[in-house]
């Protein structure tokens, strides 16, 4: 718990990080933009009173320095408008069928001089422009590295996560292996020592179930081969076993369908993902409460409902729950539900997630086939 917290609030900070370098950077870039549309904004007022000198030159008047400032403006667009609307000059327009509209378009911006009778209106320059779009480009580039990094390492993280689950369960299977033997030897010496004994055939039937875990662990630490199976047996080998390991203050029900699901499965696999929510829901209700299985077949899809009248799961904590690792019971790995939806997800493309919980009424948990 507090590991994926740690997790949680390390993501908080670098998106805040992340928000603060964005806004700081399109914060100094509009102020560099803003001084450079000033220096623009001076640059005009000073070619539009060369323009009024060149319209009122006289003798004394050096039309070479007018004609140097009209002349030097080369990147800002600009459309000189009389008092009868027509136009008596133009700078910089590539579009010179449009000058109306492009003028138009100019003072409703704002961005006019008035000299004598004449409307000196302009554009930012092209230049202008782009640094006024380049941060977020800039921004736009950067979002896409980062999330393509995250995503890089999202799943370098996760095929070193299956890395680990196989070479664990691998070797769980491998270090079962022994001493399972051994027991079931031990197990066939008491049978013929001691025939009559009630307790031997039970012993057999934990050994068996050992024998059973280790040979999961052998799948999942594999590629396990599906066949068709019948969901209707598996549900009820797992409530049979679920029943003779609780207390009687706990009740499991199940209802399934008239005929056979048949699915296409590994069932030794599939017993463990219901019977890993079973162990968790008579958790949750510590003892006393009931549980109850539904199975439903419809257009092709299976669904598998594991229901219980626990105390519920936090809003907060539903998006977390199949996380290894993430646990609210004091002694608890947190690997439980994250198996059973490796088992449900990737070894059999189905989707499990948490259909209902409220606190202090139960959870609800769904399989889809």
């Amino acid at each position: 718990m507090q590991w994926t917290d740690r997790i949680r609030q390390t993501k908080i900070i670098l998106v805040i990080a992340a928000i603060i370098i964005a806004v700081t950077s399109l914060f100094v870039s509009h102020l560099l933009v803003k001084d450079l549309s000033t220096e623009e904004r001076k640059k005009m007022e000073v070619w539009a009173e060369a323009l009024h000198a060149l319209n009122h030159a006289d003798e004394n008047t050096d039309l070479s320095l007018v004609l140097n400032v009209m002349q030097g403006n080369t990147t800002i667009p600009v459309i000189v408008i009389n008092e009868k609307g027509g136009i008596d000059d133009y700078r910089n327009i590539e579009d010179t069928l449009h000058l109306k509209q492009i003028a138009q378009r100019m003072q409703k911006s704002g961005d006019t001089i008035v000299v004598g009778s004449q409307i000196v209106c302009y554009d930012e320059s092209v230049l202008l422009k782009r640094l006024s779009q380049y941060p977020y480009w800039q921004l736009g580039i950067v979002m896409i590295f980062v999330v393509v990094a995250i995503f890089a390492l999202l799943s370098s993280k996760k095929a070193e996560q299956n890395k680990v689950w196989v070479g664990l369960s691998k070797e769980t299977a491998h270090q079962l292996g022994t001493p399972i033997s051994s027991l079931m030897a031990w197990v066939e010496i008491l049978k013929e020592n001691h025939p009559d004994d009630d307790l031997i055939p039970e012993m057999d039937k934990d050994v068996k179930r050992l024998e059973r875990i280790a040979e999961r662990f052998s799948k999942i630490g594999s590629l396990p081969e599906p066949t068709p199976s019948s969901m209707n047996e598996v549900i009820e080998h797992v409530v049979d076993y679920m029943r003779r390991r609780v207390s009687n203050k706990v009740d499991i029900s199940y209802h399934l369908p008239d005929h056979d699901v048949i699915v296409n499965m590994n069932a030794s696999l599939f017993e463990w993902v219901i019977e890993n929510l079973c162990k968790n829901a008579v958790d949750a209700m510590e003892g006393k409460g009931q549980i109850i299985l539904k199975l439903t077949e419809d257009n092709n899809k299976v669904a598998i409902e594991v229901s219980d009248t626990g105390k519920g799961i936090r809003k907060k904590d539903i998006s977390h729950v199949f996380t290894p690792g993430f646990t609210t019971k004091q002694r608890g790995w947190g690997l439980g539900l994250s198996l059973a939806r490796r088992i449900v997800e990737e070894y059999h493309k189905g989707r499990i997630f948490v259909k209902s919980s409220e606190l202090g009424k139960g959870t609800t948990f769904r399989i889809e086939l």
